[in-house]
């Protein structure tokens, strides 16, 4: 497994400190954002998961706890939208680059405003995924916010 990807090459262009971690991905887990918390051995609101999602028929990508749903009718509002659902895996994708299980927020095909769940913003690290599947990075939630840039701070989980 390679530790270098667009994601991990974006971070290090953005000059924020960063580790990268490996586990063994299991494509059968029921949720793969617990799998991952479990086989890291970290609190599963720690380690986030990202997910692409459309407001108003238009792309957004969505980081939130890996133990925690998205409300569709937050994320729409984070957006000041009217509603939101989830994009299709083969969108997803496409319009990242990356393959589902592997969707990193960081290094993606095409940048899509971002929202990022408020309550990890007190966390002292998170673990993002890095760009494929069984590769995280760890980090610092502030950090993460600028390399997202444009990324909205927002209560929906």
């Amino acid at each position: 497994m390679s530790k270098t990807t667009r994601a991990t090459q974006a971070l290090a262009a953005a000059k924020v400190a960063f580790t990268v971690h490996t586990y063994d991905y299991d494509p059968n887990a029921e949720r793969v954002g617990l799998q991952a918390a479990d086989a890291l051995g970290e609190l599963p609101h720690r380690v986030l998961k990202t997910l692409m999602a459309e407001v108003d028929g238009k792309p957004v990508c969505v980081v939130v706890p890996s133990d925690r749903e998205v409300s569709m009718k937050k994320l729409a509002g984070a957006f000041s939208g009217k509603s939101a659902n989830m994009m299709k895996p083969a969108d997803a994708e496409r319009l990242t680059g990356y393959h589902v299980g592997g969707i990193s927020p960081f290094g993606q095909k095409k940048t899509v405003p971002t929202a990022v769940e408020a309550a990890v913003m007190s966390e002292a690290y998170v673990f993002i995924n890095g760009g494929q599947r069984g590769l995280q990075v760890r980090l610092d939630p502030r950090d993460a916010l600028k390399v997202l840039k444009a990324a909205a701070v927002a209560l929906i989980a």
